[in-house]
């Protein structure tokens, strides 16, 4: 079931779920507040909970607000795509071939065959940024499980819309959004191991702040690198 509770100038959507504790996020592109909260928690209960946490949304708010943003990808020539950290210009190659993305240089080339819509386009440059996470997160994977003492069951890479990553720890399977292959490689590494690190501790609290601090002591700094970075421009539905 879902509602609604406003916060002066902030309407937070108020969905409840068969859980045990209060969720608070806030999404981008436009700073829209949701808590999952437990179905028997009252709606005043959830709207004071809220506001004592209204100094920390507005202040999601502002960085996302702030957040700079790639241009709208119409996937044309002179175009300027990330690829791990680094900015290359697009080339549209059109041949009667099997679609191909390949980086030589600073040049990223998009094979495509003639006629190929925007939609697919896309689509072939989305599942190359996949495969490009799928053969550099083994090697992270191998070298961190035995620093931290954890076993990864599986690693999904996909299009994920308000997390760079996500640690099921129960099952022990870690989620990794694609658009990591657009950021620097350390930005990658970061998350893997902070997703690894929800296997200990799954809790943002003060002992899962202790195993990065001990395995990663560089990682807010690589934290802020990864957030300076423009994201996806895009409008979502929630």
């Amino acid at each position: 079931m879902q509602t609604q509770a406003q916060l002066g100038d902030i309407v937070v959507d108020v969905v409840r779920k068969d859980i045990k504790n209060v969720h608070l996020s806030v999404y981008p592109p436009t700073g829209k507040v949701r808590i999952a909260a437990p179905k028997r928690m009252s709606l005043e209960t959830i709207r004071v909970f809220a506001i004592s946490k209204l100094a920390w949304i507005r202040q999601q708010q502002r960085k996302l607000q702030e957040q700079e943003r790639e241009t709208p990808r119409e996937y044309l020539d002179r175009e300027s795509p990330y690829v791990w950290g680094k900015r290359y210009l697009l080339k549209i190659v059109e041949a009667d071939a099997a679609p191909l993305v390949e980086v030589k240089h600073n040049r990223m080339f998009l094979r495509v065959r003639s006629g190929t819509g925007e939609f697919k386009k896309r689509a072939i440059v989305e599942e190359w940024y996949r495969e490009q996470l799928k053969r550099a997160v083994p090697p992270l994977i191998a070298k961190w499980e035995p620093r931290l003492g954890v076993k990864v069951a599986r690693v999904f890479v996909q299009r994920m819309k308000t997390k760079w990553g996500s640690c099921n720890s129960r099952s022990r399977n870690i989620r990794l959004n694609n658009d990591l292959a657009k950021k620097p490689r350390e930005c990658l590494e970061y998350i893997v191991v902070h997703e690894m690190a929800h296997l200990l501790e799954p809790r943002h609290n003060d002992r899962f702040t202790a195993l990065l601090d001990k395995y990663q002591s560089q990682w807010k700094h690589v934290r802020q690198t990864l957030n300076a970075i423009p994201l996806r421009n895009e409008q979502w539905s929630y």
